[in-house]
């Protein structure tokens, strides 16, 4: 099964194939330094590994940066990156989040094609799924989405009847629940 995205801007269809392997989710605690990202990117392209998604931001302490990564490929692969990650002078800790309890979640902004008639329905459904509405044009109407990836996945689909303008997503960011670190 494939998942379908159309936009009206552009001609365009994007078909979102079902994947062999599952989104790995890695947290990397780095120093706060130049370049550390682009290391940890040439790790994962060596491997073969693409980057899905990525998230960096700062961390607790000023001098660190959180990075968190969602990475498709096999688990052998992916060991393989963790210790190389960890053997970096910048990387403070590497850690693969996939089979933990965690608290995970993703932002979506969607610019929706809906003049007046169909306005009330789009509403409607945008709030089933707990959306913020951002803008209010006469011939559109911007979203925000938080949740996991399945309801995003599942609101972006809704919204696909009245036509999507415009797509941007986060990419998750997560925590270990309990007292666990990251």
């Amino acid at each position: 099964m494939t998942n379908r995205i159309e936009t009206t801007d552009l001609p365009l269809t994007l078909e979102l194939p079902e994947h062999e392997y599952p989104l790995h989710t890695i947290s990397v605690l780095v120093n706060n330094k130049p370049g550390v990202l682009a290391r940890i990117a040439q790790v994962f392209s060596r491997r073969g590994y693409n980057i899905e998604s990525l998230v960096v931001s700062p961390a607790a302490e000023a001098d660190f940066s959180r990075m968190t990564i969602g990475a498709r490929g096999e688990a052998s692969g992916l060991d393989q990156i963790k210790a190389q990650c960890n053997k970096l002078i910048d990387v403070i800790s590497c850690y693969d989040h996939t089979d933990d309890e965690i608290v995970a979640k993703e932002l979506a902004l969607v610019k929706v094609a809906v003049g007046a008639e169909g306005r009330g329905e789009a509403l409607q459904i945008a709030e089933h799924f707990g959306c913020k509405t951002l803008d209010l044009a006469p011939e559109s109407l911007v979203l925000m989405v938080t949740g996991d990836s399945g309801k995003l996945d599942a609101m972006i689909g809704m919204m696909q009847k009245f036509g999507i303008i415009e797509l941007v997503r986060t990419g998750k960011v997560v925590m270990t629940r309990g007292k666990g670190m990251t």
